[in-house]
């Protein structure tokens, strides 16, 4: 600790002599001043590691030579200390981004946790997440061999991103390698509890809820008179995603609910949004609405009829309500409705649907620029909460604020990063998605994949006598024999969607008050 230079400023310096001989005591190097103005002098000759700052001082105050410093040094860290629990007072220094408050009189203990809490966060942070997930890993790994039901897959599911999130900053790389093998073996368990499950979830009267009973089953219940909602589907959305700007979405709203749903398979927009907005599985859409409903072997949009299934929904449900639609896929619809949003206040529901984290997705696969800045699942998270920051679509949800919207988020489906191929072969009219095929005549690698042979048993169109789907498992993706080396350099690595993993199927859905 011999390196770390404490500068501390303040007017009756010799009182606390005790407690500079406790920290030389402990190996920190402590500089003195007595006025704001010598303190400053003492940055400009030499470079400290934190500063311990009186805030009633004759001359330059406390809050003055803190703005100075910052001004000079804007990430040199700033206790302030103070007589004064005045609550301006506070609210200035922590306005100026000090490190810590202390209230005098202050013993050296408090100093010293302080320098710990300031300088050495890191490294004990880092210590103790990783001791407290050495513990938590073998009760995962006991965990993952008993789970026989959905919410205890979502309940490890939580858990399990809940440490991706602590570890992803710690010093120790090594952890960080023990989890990401962990979810491995997670997603081989999971894979083998829908391969078995899926289809009987169809069958049952309290079947979990799916991307076709979401509507019905969570989004009408907090609809309410005389209390305007707005639904905010953001497309391909991960949980861990979720976590990522959900405190930045907490700065307008208050969390009431959140909890997990499941998608629909093929885990692909077409099907798992579709199905959410009709309420209706995909076999179903093509029955009832067949000028809407397009198969993977059709031409043209497969998303464009999402308003009319939602509109189709809410006749078969019987609700009468004031409500719109918009989907938002670039930066000018997106400020085209922050524009008119306070246009909406008075309806019953709004729905939004925004397409940006689908079209990140895609990028990483086709820009090299993409593919550098979101190398892995931490970048990725990383790169969607840059977005979101400064996206309209926060500038929405703090206006849906300020006019006293409820607020509903959720998403479609996720998607997975793939890194393990997985030869199929075809006829011409296969579908084309990495994830998942449907076609007739499909020879695959039965070990990998989640085989459906009469795609009606989960609801899915039969767009032939002999056609079948199969999904990938976990981060594998299917790959043609046909120039196999070049396709597999070109896709491995990037984010895909459509089959079976926790990251695709166990999805958000969180509600919302204002603050």
């Amino acid at each position: 600790m011999s390196d770390i230079k404490v500068l501390w400023v303040d007017d009756e310096i010799d009182l606390l002599k005790p407690h500079i001989l406790f920290l030389e005591n402990k190996n920190y190097k402590v500089t003195t001043a007595q006025s704001g103005s010598e303190a400053l002098e003492e940055i400009k000759k030499e470079t400290f590691d934190i500063v311990f700052l009186d805030e009633n001082m004759p001359g330059l105050t406390g809050l003055e030579t803190l703005a100075e410093i910052k001004e000079q040094q804007a990430s040199l860290p700033v206790v302030m200390i103070t007589k004064s629990e005045e609550e301006y007072i506070m609210e200035e220094a922590i306005g100026s981004k000090i490190a810590d408050y202390l209230i005098k009189p202050v013993n050296p203990n408090q100093i010293l946790l302080s320098l710990k809490k300031n300088l050495d966060h890191s490294r004990l942070i880092s210590e103790k997440t990783t001791s407290n997930y050495q513990q938590e890993f073998r009760k995962i790994a006991m965990d993952l061999s008993m789970i026989n039901s959905l919410d205890g897959w979502k309940e490890l599911y939580q858990k399990l991103v809940y440490w991706e999130l602590e570890l992803e900053d710690i010093e120790d790389s090594g952890m960080f390698e023990i989890l990401e093998s962990q979810k491995i073996e997670a997603n081989n368990q999971f894979f083998k509890f829908i391969n078995k499950n899926y289809p009987d979830w169809f069958k049952q009267d309290d079947a979990p809820t799916m991307s076709h009973t979401l509507f019905k089953n969570k989004v009408v219940p907090e609809i309410s008179e005389g209390q305007s909602t707005l639904l905010v589907v953001i497309d391909n959305l991960r949980f861990d995603q979720w976590k990522a700007f959900e405190p930045i979405v907490a700065n307008s709203y208050k969390k009431i609910s959140e909890e997990m749903y499941s998608s629909i398979l093929p885990t692909a927009t077409q099907y798992a949004r579709n199905s959410i907005f009709s309420g209706l599985m995909p076999s179903e859409m093509e029955k009832l609405h067949p000028n809407f409903w397009l198969n993977d072997t059709d031409e043209g949009g497969k998303n464009m009829h999402e308003e009319d299934f939602l509109a189709a929904q809410l006749k078969r449900l019987g609700l009468d309500l004031n409500w719109s639609y918009h989907k938002i896929s670039s930066l000018k619809q997106g400020k085209k409705l922050v524009e008119n949003f306070k246009s909406h206040k008075n309806e019953d529901l709004t729905v939004v649907v925004y397409n940006f984290v689908d079209m990140l997705s895609h990028s990483k696969t086709e820009m090299e620029v993409i593919k550098e800045l979101a190398s892995n699942d931490k970048s990725y998270r990383s790169l969607t909460q840059s977005w979101f920051k400064n996206s309209p679509l926060l500038e929405i949800i703090q206006q849906a604020a300020r006019l006293g919207f409820k607020l509903i988020i959720t998403t479609d489906h996720g998607t997975i990063n793939v890194k393990n191929p997985s030869k199929v072969i075809g006829d011409k009219n296969t579908s084309l998605n990495l994830r998942y095929k449907t076609g007739k005549s499909l020879t695959y690698e039965e070990k990998e994949v989640l085989a459906v042979k009469d795609p009606k048993s989960i609801h899915l169109p039969t767009i032939n006598m002999s056609s079948s789907f199969i999904f990938a498992k976990g981060d594998y993706f299917f790959a043609y024999p046909n120039n196999y080396n070049h396709y597999v350099s070109y896709y491995r690595n990037t984010y895909q969607h459509g089959g079976v993993s926790l990251e695709e199927m166990i999805i958000p859905f969180a509600v919302m008050i204002p603050k």
